[in-house]
């Protein structure tokens, strides 16, 4: 437990800091942005809950900067590929598969991990840029805001969250919303944070 003194003294440590829950609804958006206001200047507040994004409600911050988040993903040219199977082999996430004499590529399940080019051998695959989300920053009075939102249908959330954390800013407190549960969203959200808060219920369901 901190003393008054230390917390007082809390906003001039530059840290990274990161509000999870292992469910929803247990308050961690209420733990996150309060902390933030109270802590006021020299503070940043992302939220890498981007499959549903609210901390902007509580804050309501003037947004000045928007950018599109996309993905690296497959276009296979088929009057150069040969058939040769070779990057479904590769392919973990079955995102491209030969069927009969064409090839099929699934950029839902992409990882963007660029295996399938680098083993063609008749240079038939490329890249292309897929959309899957967006990500906006601006300020409210001296607090500093970005979120991510990711598109409807999509399931890649973790290069939308890592665009919002590329904003971390090493000369602030920075404060994480991140998202609930314990899957990799979480995991990518928290990595290389200084501390995490956990909000639960005071429930059997909520501390299991």
């Amino acid at each position: 437990m901190w003393t008054f003194y230390e917390f007082i003294n809390f906003r001039y440590l530059k840290m990274i800091i990161s509000i999870a829950s292992g469910k929803g609804g247990t308050g961690k958006t209420t733990i996150a942005t309060n902390l933030a206001v109270a802590l006021s200047t020299e503070v940043k507040l992302l939220d890498c809950d981007v499959e549903e994004p609210n901390d902007h409600i509580f804050i309501q911050p003037d947004i000045n900067y928007t950018e599109r988040v996309s993905l690296k993903v497959p276009h296979v040219d088929m009057n150069k590929c040969s058939l040769c199977g070779l990057c479904q082999e590769i392919c973990q996430f079955q995102a491209i598969v030969v069927v009969g004499k064409t090839v099929l590529t699934f950029p839902e399940l992409c990882h963007s991990c660029g295996g399938c080019m680098e083993v063609c051998s008749e240079d038939a695959i490329t890249e292309i840029d897929r959309e899957i989300g967006v990500f906006e920053s601006g300020s409210r009075k001296d607090l500093e805001f970005a979120h991510g939102r990711i598109f409807v249908g999509q399931v890649m959330a973790v290069p939308v969250i890592e665009r919002v954390k590329a904003a971390v800013q090493p000369d602030k407190v920075n404060i994480i919303d991140a998202p609930p549960g314990t899957s990799c969203p979480v995991i990518s959200s928290v990595k290389n944070t200084d501390f995490v808060i956990l909000v639960t219920e005071p429930t059997p369901f909520g501390l299991n």
